[in-house]
């Protein structure tokens, strides 16, 4: 009886051994797949450079390419602030039955032009206003502009002037006025007879900005001294070299 129970009791403790040991296998392999699904689930340090170092490529790619985007915007941007500009001061003129002065300023970086009454001080008068051209557009009369009279735009003056106004006629007068009266019947005219008096000659004359160094960049806006009407050109490469056209 004796040997029974001696051999029954060592089977029983093999067995509930053997059930131990299982059970700690499976604790084991539980905790190892637990460790392995936290260490796949996130990235490693070297995937994450790889990532960072894919987005700054495509970061300096993009800013490359659009470069020559925002620079051709920044010459729209001076273009349209000059048309707008003299457009304002005929308007005020035509509106307020008064002289309006318009003044490119060329002395100064960024360079600017302002719209002002010609006589301060009367009821409703306007303040003067500047607008700012981009610091990298300017006044300018780009090297390599057609300067034949009959190739610039409007036929004033050879380009030999970033801001040219003071032409009497197509062609005609010295130029080079700096500045520009509008007067109340909507003309353009020049101080002969007294600044804002509007009593002297019709003036005529061409703004021209650019880019310092690309000829392409360049824009100009002409101004009829009989209507004071403003027109924009834009220079093109052509078959016979650059030529300007009517924007």
């Amino acid at each position: 009886m004796q040997d029974c129970s001696a051999a029954w009791l060592s089977t029983f403790a093999s067995r509930m051994t053997g059930a131990a040991v299982s059970d700690n296998a499976m604790k084991n392999m539980r905790t190892n797949l637990s460790h392995r699904r936290r260490r796949t689930s996130g990235f490693s340090l070297l995937e994450m450079m790889m990532v960072v170092a894919v987005i700054m490529i495509m970061s300096t790619v993009s800013f490359m390419t659009l470069q020559p985007m925002l620079r051709q915007q920044r010459v729209n941007n001076a273009y349209n602030t000059l048309l707008s500009a003299m457009r304002q001061g005929r308007d005020n003129a035509i509106a307020q039955r008064t002289s309006y002065l318009v003044t490119f300023n060329t002395g100064a970086t960024p360079q600017s032009v302002t719209v002002a009454p010609a006589f301060a001080g009367f009821q409703g008068a306007l303040a003067p206003v500047t607008y700012t051209l981009p610091t990298d557009v300017n006044l300018r009369n780009e090297p390599g502009i057609p300067t034949a009279n009959n190739k610039t735009p409007d036929s004033f003056g050879t380009g030999a002037r970033a801001v040219d106004f003071g032409y009497t006629g197509q062609g005609a007068g010295a130029g080079g006025l700096n500045v520009i009266y509008f007067c109340p019947d909507g003309s353009a005219q020049d101080a002969a007879g007294g600044a804002g008096q509007c009593l002297g000659n019709f003036s005529n004359g061409v703004v021209y900005i650019a880019r310092p160094g690309e000829l392409l960049s360049s824009r100009a806006l002409t101004v009829w001294g009989a209507t004071g009407r403003v027109r924009g050109w834009r220079l093109y490469n052509g078959g016979g070299g650059p030529a300007w056209s009517r924007q």
